[in-house]
């Protein structure tokens, strides 16, 4: 395939979050058969790509971010033929499929643990990262990511063993030559299923240094969480992950058309660690996700800053991505909801994600504007919220049923669903913005598609013009063909102005009709517009 159009470079990715996507069997969880049947609603709305949130067989402690076997299927989704069921029948309707992979870390239900733990001398010890006590304490000061410390006594070998979330996760050896290999080999099984890339949870974390050395103190982030008051120097971001990763990219480079996209965790928000996981652009990770939007306030000036910012640390053989949602954080829609001007502002970020040069990636629902559910303390299912509630309320909010009808259950199931449905399925659902001509849905459908016919918006050159405080506005060039995208952060008009005289058509827009032209050098921006044009 020409790069005019290359799937994951050009394409858009939706993620699916298994549990809640759709209940084929009425069990009260989303599972395999679920999603096949819903795929024809992706091809209408015009995805290139899924990525599947973890579905390999788990005890859910983390609800599949602790795996216990790589190469086989959790029940609660289905099994390996229904898996191979949907990956042919996504194939066939053109859709690739990537897998969600937690190589950082295992269940400690896990078989290799069972067997690392039984004693000193087990083969499988060092598969995992084991080491004496310190005194009458652990090894070092490390802390986990969902509070204290990242250290578990394990009564029988008194030892301790690492984990750098839950302790029923025991993360990985990364340095053992046999834990590499055993984890190449799982890729290879998957690619060679027919599988089309995979998202790695965590990739920077898969290092930890080998004199397991104590972590600077200091405040670390933006939010006082125990894990924040500590510099994660030696835990994570180790110069040695790069060479596994560019092993990594080796045997999907034995494959046609895969790719990789990286979870980079960084709790200062710079873009520029993320870019530096993708080497020189052709060696270490296709695409790693930079969040830096999704901590951003509503403002033009924010979001052109952290994207101008970005795009020129993108190496010159990289290619960007973009996201606004995903399982982990709060919907875009409940993060900058404003009253009426609710979705307005969400076609503007609509527009956004979809003109900007790279990758972009839409969580499900994301298209039909769902915000964050309400989960009662009773009905918590996220270890996070039951934790540290009411301080921390948990990821549940972010992972509710998908909305497709009205009915009772939102048409993900005919029986109560795992999670609570949310109490505005009744006005925002898939079908009933089907029906709309004005609904979100429809301005995500036109908008894909425009993106997809259009070499300039999926493959152009990405030009930011002059900053104004309250608009965003850039160029796509491709060729000889120039575009302007238009963005107002505002509910007021404003007005920006160019060097030189130009003429524009409407190509697509929130408050202009197409084909409409401006000339002259000064535009008028009416209150949330986001407009396409194109110069004649």
């Amino acid at each position: 395939m020409a790069d005019e159009y290359l799937w994951w470079k050009h394409g858009l990715i939706y993620q699916i979050y298994p549990r809640s996507f759709c209940d084929s069997n009425d069990d009260g969880i989303g599972d395999l058969q679920g999603i096949a049947s819903k795929l024809d609603y992706l091809v209408e709305l015009g995805i290139d790509g899924i990525w599947l949130s973890p579905i390999n067989k788990s005890p859910m402690d983390d609800f599949g971010y602790d795996i216990a076997d790589y190469r086989g299927i959790d029940p609660i989704f289905g099994n390996n033929e229904d898996f191979d069921h949907l990956l042919d029948e996504a194939h066939k309707k053109g859709i690739k499929v990537i897998l969600d992979q937690v190589y950082n870390h295992t269940s400690y239900k896990h078989p290799w643990f069972q067997e690392s733990r039984k004693s000193k001398k087990s083969p499988k010890r060092d598969w995992y990262i084991w080491a004496d006590p310190v005194g009458t304490g652990p090894p070092n000061n490390w802390l986990a990511a969902f509070g204290g410390r990242a250290w578990a006594w394990d009564h029988k070998t008194r030892q301790y063993y690492f984990h750098s979330f839950l302790r029923e996760q025991p993360d990985l050896n990364w340095r053992n030559p046999e834990v590499q290999e055993a984890v190449f080999d799982t890729m290879r099984f998957w690619l060679n299923k027919g599988v089309d890339g995979f998202r790695f949870d965590v990739i920077n974390f898969f290092i930890k240094d080998k004199k397991l050395r104590n972590n600077p103190l200091g405040f670390w982030g933006p939010y006082p969480r125990p894990y924040d008051w500590q510099q994660h120097i030696f835990d994570r971001d180790r110069p040695e992950v790069h060479d596994i990763i560019r092993g990594m990219r080796k045997i999907l480079d034995e494959y046609d058309e895969r790719m990789m996209v990286g979870e980079v965790v960084d709790e200062q928000r710079d873009p520029g660690l993320p870019t530096s996981y993708l080497g020189f652009g052709t060696d270490e990770l296709h695409l790693a996700f930079n969040f830096a939007l999704i901590y951003e306030r509503w403002s033009a000036k924010k979001f052109m800053e952290h994207i101008r910012y970005y795009m020129a640390l993108i190496p010159k053989e990289g290619w960007p991505c973009h996201v606004l949602s995903n399982h982990d954080f709060h919907r875009a829609r409940s993060r900058y909801s404003f009253g009426r001007h609710t979705l307005a502002r969400s076609k503007v970020l609509a527009m956004m994600l979809l003109t900007l040069r790279g990758t972009p990636f839409l969580y499900y629902g994301e298209e039909i504007g769902m915000c964050d559910g309400v989960v009662k303390r009773s009905e918590i299912e996220d270890p996070l919220g039951k934790w540290y509630w009411p301080i921390v309320t948990g990821r549940d909010p972010f992972r509710t049923p998908m909305q497709w009808t009205g009915e009772k259950y939102a048409g993900f199931s005919k029986v109560q669903p795992w999670l609570p449905v949310n109490s505005d399925h009744t006005v925002i659902n898939v079908e009933s913005q089907r029906r709309d001509p004005d609904s979100l849905f429809n301005f995500y459908k036109r908008l894909i598609k425009l993106r997809r016919d259009t070499p300039t918006l999926h493959a152009g050159e990405w030009l930011p013009r002059r900053s104004h405080h309250k608009v965003m506005s850039y160029y796509r060039v491709h060729k000889d063909q120039r575009m302007l995208v238009v963005l107002n952060f505002s509910r007021r008009g404003q007005t920006i102005k160019h060097k030189h005289n130009r003429r524009w058509e409407v190509v697509m827009s929130t408050r202009r009709s197409v084909g409409d032209k401006i000339t002259g050098n000064v535009m008028m921006c009416r209150g949330y517009e986001a407009t396409i044009f194109k110069e004649w």
